[in-house]
């Protein structure tokens, strides 16, 4: 039985469905940023050219790079065939049902019209960045879909909500948490979009039929947990249940922010997990959070008790090998931190649907307590930001090692 004190937090996510390594990387990380559309494949087409995979994120239209360009990976003997990927390995235009050309909106090219939290539009960055090591040598991809703060003026003009309650969702500065991941040899994919605006954890069009003025078009899913809760691919309410908007928004409203927004990070997030695959022949994704430091579960003897520092997602052993899981908790827990599995947080979208351990996908779920490293009246980092990080570097880098294809998957 668990006892919840924040509604806007990954519990929603996880709702049943309708040590050195020694290889660090020594080079500067390259940022790459993909802007909305960029990557996505065109109609018709798969994205992928006799099974290779598709080409960096620096080497796709919409996307801007800084520094020199990742290395195109190797050929592997492992990589798995085109006709044996699953759906979520295709690039993202393969992720979902088909929308139909009528569902964008006639002659409006899906470019956000969007204001950083202080700043003009042009201020603002792509929808999603990629920040790569010159050289990958881990396989490894850290992503953070929730770290979002840059909030676009079409949900800024429709609340009425203070910043603080706007932001209150947002599992800030994460991306700071796992910034080391490129310096050590692994892709960082991180949202520049907050949560509230369109929800990058979540299934595409998982949307609210209340929230909008006109009907919603029959491949739209409508009735789930998480759409009851609020919690859709467009969120109806922040913490506490607080609406987000006074009135309702219009169909072509959500197709802007999903392919414009969710669509481009899905493409980026996918391209790094299929370059890791084909250059290490499997790949271990960490998919980073925070929670907030309120969260209690009701233990046997009726009392409540708080949740720990860290929660550990696998989807209950099927998103990646428990010896994955394990070992991650052992590198954490000797750092001082107490780890519990599952437990409010088994997984979101992203772990769910892109964990294939049987395709050499191993998706992992990491939630931080917030109270290790911010201020959550102020939203405001404190201190101990800078020890969180370094504790987080080393689990990163004690994951190195772990190789799914021996016979218990670890090297300890």
């Amino acid at each position: 039985m668990l006892l919840y004190l924040n509604d806007m937090d990954e519990r929603a996510d996880s709702l049943p469905e309708p040590a050195d390594t020694g290889m660090p990387a020594r080079a500067a990380a390259t940022d790459s940023a993909i802007g909305p559309g960029g990557g996505t494949p065109r109609a018709g087409t798969s994205g992928r050219v006799d099974g290779a995979v598709q080409p960096p994120a620096a080497a796709l239209p919409g996307t801007t790079v800084q520094g020199p360009a990742l290395e195109a990976p190797s050929p592997s003997s492992n990589a798995v065939p085109k006709s044996a990927l699953p759906p979520h390995a295709l690039p993202t235009g393969h992720l979902v049902r088909p929308v139909p050309a009528h569902a964008r909106p006639a002659g409006e090219p899906l470019h956000p019209h969007v204001a950083a939290e202080t700043g003009a539009d042009a201020a603002l960055p792509p929808p999603v960045t990629v920040r790569r090591p010159v050289r990958q040598t881990l396989p490894i991809v850290v992503s953070s879909p929730h770290s979002g703060r840059h909030y676009p003026d079409d949900l800024l003009t429709r609340t009425g909500l203070d910043e603080r309650t706007l932001r209150s969702s947002e599992d800030s500065f994460v991306d700071e948490l796992f910034a080391a991941a490129p310096e050590l040899g692994a892709p960082l994919v991180a949202a520049t979009f907050p949560r509230v605006y369109v929800d990058a954890n979540r299934e595409p069009y998982e949307l609210d039929p209340a929230m909008f003025s006109d009907p919603l078009p029959d491949y739209v899913t409508t009735r789930n947990a998480r759409i009851a809760a609020g919690l859709g691919t467009i969120a109806r309410v922040v913490s506490n249940a607080v609406p987000v908007y006074a009135g309702k928004l219009a169909f072509e409203d959500a197709v802007h922010r999903i392919e414009g927004y969710w669509r481009p990070y899905h493409t980026a997030l996918t391209e790094a997990i299929e370059e890791t695959r084909s250059r290490f022949g499997y790949c271990i994704l960490v998919d980073a959070h925070s929670m907030p430091s309120n969260v209690q579960t009701i233990g046997a003897d009726g009392r409540a008790y708080p949740v720990g520092d860290i929660v550990l997602g696998d989807c209950h052993g099927t998103s990646c090998s428990p010896v994955l899981t394990s070992r991650m908790e052992r590198l954490l827990g000797h750092q001082g931190y107490r780890v519990r599995r599952n437990t409010p947080y088994a997984g979101g979208y992203v772990t769910r649907h892109y964990g294939r351990p049987d395709l050499g996908i191993h998706a992992l779920q990491i939630e931080v307590k917030r109270g290790l490293y911010m201020d959550e009246r102020k939203l405001e980092r404190t201190s101990g930001l800078q020890r969180l990080a370094a504790d987080m570097r080393r689990a990163i880098a004690g994951l190195a090692t772990f190789d799914p294809r021996r016979p218990l998957g670890d090297a300890d």
